[in-house]
């Protein structure tokens, strides 16, 4: 009776993983076979999944929009000073400034963030992005992931600050998927980041595949690497170490003047997004590519769509590359931030969907952003 049983649960876990998406179920269903652990985990999560979309669902007969992921930037301390820096360049991971609602110079704490999960999972969100700065870092980290077993965290780290203390702890969660940010191959790498840092974070990525953890790569597209990904040979070298995630983001240029790290053309573009769809079709990896994958959302997927952002500070924005808030969640509830008129003219704005071709919708239309944000009252979260 175990064994039917076992074997009945991995039935409905196919069912729903294709009811997601049938790459899920390709590429993640194997893996957890090969790692009996996480199939526990997973049936719990996917219980969570159904129960949080009738949350979301619920919500939205209500007026509120409730998006199934939020992205932590859960510290502003990061090692490394990567060329590009889209943290930096918003204030992330830089000085700040008092915000208008926050009444302290500081980031928020750990029992901070985890009131805020705790609100967002009551809300209806499923998974959690975990961003900085560098997530390991930030003390008590996988704590508040053990804390929330049946929800999804995803960080996405630089490699170089996870210890072998880190190592034993990952072992032991389940819910959790480690993505390690890298560029390509050494010199593509290290030109960005800094001498050494892709043999880090390979190194990285071997540690955690060996304990049989859940790992990716997180990718910034632009023209200094866009041939490297191209060339399905390197894919591979990456998904032989273990990979299962690749998340590949177009960069958002912050520096006129560089060149090298200039967003795609548009011939690039479209060729780029043809190959991501052979790997998509062909590779056991599950990719997540933007903006192309926005295109099967309608566009723009900010704001609540499909995603928030939360701040050092605790400022809801509507994205990471967005510094622009009404809300901060030290003085103000998640459930009010959603429902602000910011986020509201946001997704209600139909022209704002549109990426005219640039890697961010909101980075295409910068007066009509400014407009909405002079209109609602909202505040910079940071200095430009």
């Amino acid at each position: 009776m175990r064994g039917i049983s076992r074997l009945s649960k991995q039935k409905a876990l196919v069912n729903v993983l294709n009811g997601l998406d049938p790459k899920l179920a390709t590429v993640l269903l194997p893996w957890a076979l090969r790692h009996p652990r996480h199939l526990r985990t997973f049936y719990h999560i996917l219980s969570s999944h159904l129960y949080t979309k009738q949350l979301r669902e619920k919500a939205v007969l209500n007026g509120l929009k409730i998006p199934p992921f939020l992205i932590l930037s859960i510290t502003s301390r990061c090692n490394l000073h990567c060329a590009e820096c889209f943290a930096a360049a918003t204030g992330i991971t830089t000085s700040f400034t008092p915000s208008k609602y926050g009444q302290e110079d500081s980031v928020l704490n750990w029992e901070q963030w985890r009131a805020i999960i705790t609100e967002a999972s009551e809300l209806g969100v499923l998974g959690f992005i975990i961003a900085g700065g560098e997530p390991f870092l930030f003390p008590g980290l996988l704590e508040l992931c053990r804390q929330f077993k049946d929800r999804i965290f995803i960080i996405v780290t630089n490699g170089t600050a996870i210890s072998e203390t880190h190592v034993k702890r990952i072992k032991q969660l389940s819910n959790i998927a480690v993505l390690v940010s890298i560029e390509g191959g050494k010199e593509i790498t290290d030109s960005r980041r800094g001498n050494g840092i892709y043999e880090r974070a390979l190194d990285t990525l071997q540690r955690l595949n060996k304990i049989g953890a859940l790992t990716g790569i997180s990718v910034t597209i632009n023209r200094a690497n866009y041939e490297y990904w191209m060339d399905s040979k390197n894919l591979d070298h990456y998904i032989s170490i273990g990979i299962r995630i690749g998340i590949f983001t177009e960069i958002i240029p912050i520096n006129k003047h560089d060149t090298n790290l200039h967003p795609l053309t548009s011939n690039e573009q479209a060729a780029f997004r043809s190959q991501i769809l052979t790997y998509r079709a062909t590779k056991p990896v599950y990719f997540i590519h933007t903006p192309g994958d926005e295109e099967y959302f309608g566009g723009c997927v900010s704001a609540g769509r499909g995603f928030a952002h939360i701040t050092p500070t605790g400022d809801l924005t509507p994205c990471p590359v967005s510094n622009i808030a009404t809300h901060n969640l030290r003085t103000s509830s998640l459930k009010e931030g959603l429902a602000s008129p910011l986020f509201v003219a946001i997704r209600e704005n139909e022209n704002l969907l549109e990426t005219k071709g640039a890697p961010c919708a909101l980075f295409a239309h910068p007066k009509e952003v400014e407009t909405i944000a002079n209109t609602v009252g909202a505040y910079q979260t940071s200095n430009d």
